[in-house]
């Protein structure tokens, strides 16, 4: 069994560093579940069959979550996932490893983020 704790927030020191607001909207797909599976213009599909079946499976869309800050994404696969959560102008990210079921690791992860956002200022 694993946790894993990170903090994203904004470096005071850099004017020029996004906050934690912008970097949760700006990232790639951001982290409100963009999945979007439809092709790009001059993009074209290089999988077939059951390499591209087994590559959409990998990129199942986060789930969000109620009760938890501002806003909150499940990323998970059936390797293992992540939760994130966006309060108080940071993003806290949080996975919990082991043989447990995805909700079992999502409720443990909501509690240990909880305990997180208690302690941001």
């Amino acid at each position: 069994m694993s946790v894993s704790l990170a903090v994203i927030e904004h470096n005071p020191q850099d004017a020029s560093a996004p906050d934690a607001k912008s970097y949760w909207t700006e990232s790639p797909r951001g982290f409100t579940g963009d999945e979007s599976d439809e092709e790009k213009p001059g993009e074209r599909k290089e999988k077939r069959g059951g390499a591209e079946r087994e590559e959409k499976e990998k990129r199942v869309p986060p789930k969000r979550l109620d009760g938890i800050g501002e806003e909150a994404y499940w990323s998970g696969n059936r390797f293992g996932g992540a939760l994130y959560v966006l309060a108080k102008d940071a993003i806290v990210r949080i996975s919990v490893g082991g043989p447990d079921n995805e909700q079992i690791k999502i409720d443990k992860s909501k509690a240990l983020a909880l305990k997180a956002l208690e302690r941001l200022p």
